[in-house]
């Protein structure tokens, strides 16, 4: 069974962040020059504050009547006390539950307090796909006698 450990190690190592005084504009910038959908908020510290995703735009900017270049990444990131994470023991399938049932599309992985990586929705998708690709040819293969 995958975990979310393996999706990492698939993934690119850089992990794109943005500190909460930055512009909502700036870190969108960053997000569309990316083509990523969350970017996780760091401080000055290093220490993660939280995390911004397309969703926290649509719903505490445009929603609201703000404006991306005048409203701060604090002001509508959710906040890591609100944030939903993962292990990197936790296996692809139950990330996949949490991601459903709480209705997110990013989800952080820390070990511990260390900050590892964000999955996605996508990402979660693709690796069970993949395993389950994996599984369907060597039922085939058992069938046909190819062992």
């Amino acid at each position: 069974m995958q975990r979310v450990s393996d999706i990492l190690k698939g993934k690119a190592k850089q992990t794109w962040t943005v500190p909460p005084d930055s512009t909502v504009y700036d870190a969108l910038k960053l997000m569309a020059d990316k083509e990523i959908g969350a970017l996780m908020v760091v401080d000055k510290k290093g220490k993660v504050a939280g995390i911004m995703t397309e969703r926290d735009y649509a719903r505490k900017i445009v929603l609201k009547g703000k404006t991306s270049p005048k409203t701060l990444v604090k002001d509508i990131m959710t906040p890591m006390n609100k944030m939903f994470a993962v292990k990197p023991d936790t296996t692809v399938e139950d990330c996949m539950v949490l991601m459903t049932g709480k209705h997110i599309r990013h989800v952080p992985v820390f070990d511990g307090s260390k900050f590892l990586g964000i999955v996605s929705i996508g990402d979660a998708v693709k690796s069970t796909i993949s395993e389950k690709d994996v599984l369907i040819n060597q039922l085939s293969n058992y069938i046909a006698g190819q062992y």
